[in-house]
């Protein structure tokens, strides 16, 4: 089939750059405290959020300007070297542990995260995978058991790191497109029983899950352990009101609230700006979801379609997880909030998605 390429879709391009100023300046806010605390300078993961928000972005129109067809070449080879990067990470004195989790390759502050780049091998791979024939995979051996073993091997890669919250978006992520491409729901219920089974058992073999998993429901009864994450970041949501105390003004920022200006900034944006600038940060992520379904919706190829349901896919599941996280709903998982958090290999990696959700939108029927 032939494609008419014309301009990208103006709104995602908007609600994303919209979003990444707003998480620049929220980035700052939230962590200037810390900064000056920690590396004795205020504007020290500004400076860093400036520095990734420069590169994903220049990736983000870099990609915007590559036909998307070029990346199903490379999808296959892409998803061996994330597999390779997953293992290396593992090994001892290789991989660099932070924050409890051993997820990152590189050198002091500066590194990168290969569970990140395993988000978008797999959706590229899996979108060529379902793409190459779509008939298959109303067959549950040859057609959906394949893409299934790869996210089950890849997302148990990252759970040895341990990362349970991007081993769910890839998941997430990765079930969207196959259930896009045709899998059947018969197949995929009896699965989910299963891996809900599973998960029962990992639970009751180690209790001290359990209490982490039953912890956001009643974060009280260990206020100091498990539940203080969850009690200090509604302790910030509840006073920010309708407008907010104000740009600047948080004050569980001042080392109550733990990391600020990663997994829980939404929690100071909602003191800062109140529930007028929350609602606004969650307008913009649903116009940019809006945007995506349809240009996956209007795309001129299977594979097209798939890939932007993928990349749509993991910003839409980890908002979710995110934002459910900090306000109470969902236990502590540690993930970022797409475009707002102080980050690196997922700020980067996600911006350079968004240019090829872009690049497919120039093509939409």
């Amino acid at each position: 089939m032939s494609k008419v390429r014309s301009a990208p879709d103006v709104l995602i391009i908007f609600s994303t750059l919209a979003l990444l100023t707003i998480g620049v300046v929220m980035v700052y806010s939230a962590s200037a405290v810390n900064a000056f605390h920690n590396y004795g300078d205020y504007f020290f993961y500004l400076k860093r959020q400036l520095i990734f928000a420069g590169l994903g972005v220049a990736a983000m129109f870099f990609t915007m300007n590559v036909d998307y067809m070029v990346w199903k070449k490379y999808a296959k080879i892409g998803l061996i070297i994330c597999f390779a990067l997953l293992v290396i990470v593992l090994i001892p004195g290789l991989g660099v542990v932070r924050g409890g989790a051993r997820s990152w390759l590189g050198i002091g502050s500066f590194g990168i995260q290969p569970s990140e780049f395993m988000k978008l091998g797999m959706i590229l791979f899996l979108s060529k995978m379902l793409s190459d024939d779509k008939s298959k995979i109303t067959n549950f051996t040859h057609g959906l058991l394949p893409p299934l073993g790869l996210m089950g091997l890849a997302f148990g890669l990252i759970m040895l790191q341990p990362d349970l919250g991007t081993g769910a978006v890839l998941c997430g992520a990765s079930l969207l497109i196959i259930y896009t491409a045709g899998a059947r729901m018969l197949h995929l219920g009896g699965l989910a029983m299963i891996g809900v089974a599973g998960f029962v058992g990992l639970v009751l073999a180690a209790p001290y899950r359990l209490k982490r998993i039953t912890a956001f429901m009643d974060p009280w009864s260990d206020p100091l352990g498990s539940g203080y994450q969850i009690i200090q970041s509604l302790y910030a949501i509840g006073p920010g009101g309708l407008a907010g105390l104000g740009l600047g003004m948080s004050r569980q920022k001042y080392s109550y609230l733990p990391e600020p200006q990663t997994d829980f900034i939404f929690s100071i944006v909602a003191e800062e700006l109140g529930f007028i600038g929350g609602a606004f940060v969650l307008l913009l992520f649903m116009l940019l979801v809006w945007r995506g379904m349809r240009t996956a919706i209007t795309a001129p190829d299977s594979f097209g379609s798939f890939l932007a349901v993928g990349i749509v896919g993991m910003v839409a599941v980890q908002v979710v997880i995110n934002i459910g996280v900090v306000i109470g709903m969902f236990p502590v998982t540690g993930i970022t909030l797409p475009f707002i958090s102080a980050g690196g290999s997922s700020l980067t990696l996600m911006l350079t998605a968004m240019g090829i959700l872009l690049n497919i939108s120039r093509y939409s029927r």
